[in-house]
C-alpha cells in the first residue's frame, strides 16, 4: 500500500486542529502534523495575496486519498483549498505499516 504525505494549508490553528481530528478520527489519516506561523505568497484573483497560515502535513495512503480530499472539502472554509498527495518513497518500515494500519478502517491502531 503507497503511503502519501498530503500538504493543506488553513487559516489558523482552530480550524486546522478540526480538520486535523477529524481526518484522524475517521482513518482518514494516521498522524496529522500541525505547523503553526507558515507564511505564504500566492496569486489569487489577479493578486499577490500575503498570508500567515498553518500547514497540515498529513499521513495516509492511496486508498484514501479521494475520501481524505473530500473529508477537507467538507471542513474547510477556503474557496479552494490546498490539498497535494506526495508518494512517501521510502522510511522506517514499521512506520509505513503503522500508517497502513492506522487508516484501515475498522482497525483497532
Amino acid at each position: 500500500m503507497t503511503a502519501l504525505a498530503c500538504l493543506c494549508t488553513c487559516p489558523d490553528a482552530a480550524v486546522a486542529a478540526r480538520i486535523a481530528e477529524a481526518l484522524v478520527d475517521e482513518r482518514l489519516a494516521a498522524c496529522v502534523n500541525v505547523l503553526p506561523a507558515v507564511g505564504s505568497v500566492y496569486r489569487w484573483d489577479g493578486r499577490v495575496e500575503r498570508a500567515e497560515e498553518v500547514l497540515l502535513v498529513i499521513k495516509t495512503v492511496r486508498a484514501r486519498l479521494e475520501a481524505l480530499t473530500t473529508r477537507v472539502l467538507e471542513l474547510h472554509p477556503y474557496e479552494l483549498p490546498e490539498v497535494i498527495a506526495v508518494d512517501i518513497a521510502g522510511g522506517l518500515p514499521a512506520y509505513l505499516a503503522w500508517i497502513a494500519d492506522a487508516t484501515r478502517p475498522g482497525a483497532d491502531a
